[in-house]
């Protein structure tokens, strides 16, 4: 292990963003609106290109399924996943949103939710909508992995590397900055893939194919990452050195290659096939 003077300091930012009296407005609460309000703006692009699943007033209407979807997925997933024993003892917490404790797989539980109902209800194509929403996802997992790393929570195992960064009640030694490696490959990687296939090919022409990609790649993704990321203190390492994060990736990988089969098998079965 290097020197402790080679680590990075974790830099001095305060979580709160604002403060307006008794208010307080949280940098994690603005990048979850960053990511809902840019993902809802690339939403409306898609729709007016004319061939998108969505109208503009339906990304309008849908952003608010999404949004109910992904805090009352985030929530409960990590009630579930996450402190069940706790939670099992201190039901009514659960709606102490503010108190922190958000799971992703509990979000995109949540999420995948929104848009069978709602596209159910305004007599969508499911896996048209699934196609939209999955492009602009990874916008919002980037804004949300910044917050992470911005509260200094969810950091990774300690590391010898040069950029290691000392977080703050992490101890004194450089552990890697995994929430930062997951912006970039959730957000940033998984995004420019998605939308290169949206722009420059003709895998649209394949509703579902686009989403199954989605959630192959967040489940590799989120595999790979949790090598590098320190498990929950209270649950740690499971049979094998096997993560929680990893353990609820593998149905995700496994529902994104289910997605691109069924998808071109339903091309396949098509009449104008």
């Amino acid at each position: 292990m290097p020197p402790i003077f080679l680590a990075i300091p974790f830099p001095a930012i305060d979580p709160v963003a604002i403060s307006l009296g008794p208010i307080d407005i949280r940098w994690y609460a603005l990048a979850y609106i960053a990511g809902l309000v840019l993902g809802w703006r690339f939403l409306l692009r898609m729709a007016k290109s004319g061939d998108a699943a969505l109208s503009v007033k339906q990304v309008d209407d849908f952003i608010v399924w999404a949004t109910i979807g992904v805090v009352i997925g985030g929530r409960l997933g990590y009630a579930l996943f996450y402190r069940p024993g706790y939670y099992s003892e201190n039901l009514v917490e659960v709606l102490y949103v503010w108190q922190g404790g958000m799971a992703f797989h509990g979000g995109l539980t949540g999420v995948v939710a929104a848009v069978l109902l709602f596209s159910r209800k305004h007599k969508l194509n499911l896996f048209g909508v699934a196609d939209m929403i999955a492009v602009a996802a990874p916008l919002g997992l980037f804004f949300g992995r910044i917050a992470n790393f911005i509260n200094a929570e969810l950091w990774g195992r300690t590391t010898d590397v040069r950029w290691g960064v000392v977080f703050p009640n992490a101890g004194p030694i450089p552990r890697h900055p995994s929430q930062l490696y997951e912006a970039a490959l959730e957000g940033i990687v998984l995004f420019a893939i998605l939308y290169w296939l949206l722009r420059f090919t003709n895998i649209r022409k394949t509703p579902g194919v686009l989403a199954g990609i989605f959630f192959l790649g967040y489940g590799i993704a989120r595999l790979l990452v949790e090598f590098f990321r320190e498990p929950d203190a209270h649950l740690g390492f499971f049979l094998g050195g096997v993560t929680m994060g990893q353990i609820l990736s593998i149905p995700v990988l496994v529902f994104g290659l289910w997605m691109i089969v069924q998808a071109r098998r339903q091309l396949s079965t098509s009449p104008a096939s």
